[in-house]
């Protein structure tokens, strides 16, 4: 356990010890009961702990709204395109379905309703597309990739991250969006100081709820990265790491010049690729890869 992690629960165990003291005062008793609880709960989600005590740690988060970004990675500027085409599919998908989105930042989306984790859990990873790019003169086929990050939208209570943890900065915010916009510093940024994780916030006019945004973005990066630390004892959540989007890790390749899209985790291909890309048929593809990868 690293140095930050330590001291964090050497403090929790003071409170909890502090707490206990109260129990034989009749007065306060519920009360220091209830505390011993959240300070036993953080403690345990500081440890990697992140279910309740006899639940799966996926279905815990099933129910949850999720954090959606996507970044291009290998290929340059028809990554960027790959990503901002990837997007627009998963977009039009949503607007077929019962859920629904908002941006928080420029590749950065929050999406709730109905089981979002549970939806969107297997999409994440790193996408390859070969195809031949508008800019392309000689008609060669190129290979780009661009990475998808789902993460469980979080709350306090299930990941307690400490004021005294974070550099909290407002800014102006950027792009189309009126008056208010560019002249009032409703933006907001924050640094996780011992981790170096960096959020923004744009998405609302008002700072505060910006700031609630930027909180739950951080809360999510920061279970991200226990997971990452955790990965080779939590196997089945392996299929959502994202890499570092070099070509070789894949978990799909969309081929247009053959039609095809495979996913290569379950080794199963579908065509009518253009359909796809317009929302039409997705669902399909999540729902055999969600059950394919479960069932293996």
């Amino acid at each position: 356990m690293d140095d930050y992690r330590q001291s964090l629960i050497q403090d929790l165990d003071k409170k909890i010890e502090e707490a206990k003291t109260l129990l034989s005062d009749p007065s306060m008793a519920d009360l220091a009961k209830y505390e011993i609880q959240n300070l036993e709960l953080q403690k345990g989600q500081i440890l990697g702990n992140f279910s309740k005590p006899g639940e799966d740690l996926e279905e815990s988060l099933d129910d949850r709204d999720i954090i959606f970004e996507v970044q291009g990675a290998a290929g340059g500027d028809e990554a960027k395109i790959w990503a901002e085409d990837l997007t627009r599919m998963y977009l039009r998908f949503i607007e077929k379905s019962k859920l629904k989105v908002e941006r928080i930042d420029e590749t950065v989306y929050r999406i709730s309703g109905p089981s979002p984790f549970k939806t969107f859990k297997y999409e994440a990873g790193v996408h390859r597309v070969q195809r031949i790019p508008a800019t392309e003169k000689r008609g060669r086929v190129h290979t780009s990739t661009a990475t998808i990050s789902i993460l469980p939208e979080l709350e306090d209570v299930d990941l307690h991250v400490s004021p005294d943890d974070v550099e909290f900065a407002a800014f102006r915010s950027g792009g189309h969006g009126g008056q208010n916009v560019n002249k009032v510093s409703t933006a907001v940024r924050i640094v996780h100081k011992p981790s170096g994780i960096v959020v923004t916030s744009q998405s609302e006019r008002s700072q505060s709820q910006n700031r609630e945004i930027a909180m739950n973005l951080l809360r999510a990066k920061l279970w991200e990265a226990e997971v990452e630390r955790k990965h080779g004892e939590i196997s089945s959540l392996k299929a959502t790491q994202v890499g570092r989007g070099m070509r070789s890790e894949k978990i799909r390749t969309y081929n247009f010049p053959q039609d095809r899209l495979t996913d290569h985790r379950i080794n199963k291909s579908w065509h009518n690729l253009e359909e796809i890309m317009e929302g039409e048929g997705l669902e399909n593809v999540m729902a055999e890869t969600a059950d394919s990868i479960l069932s293996q």
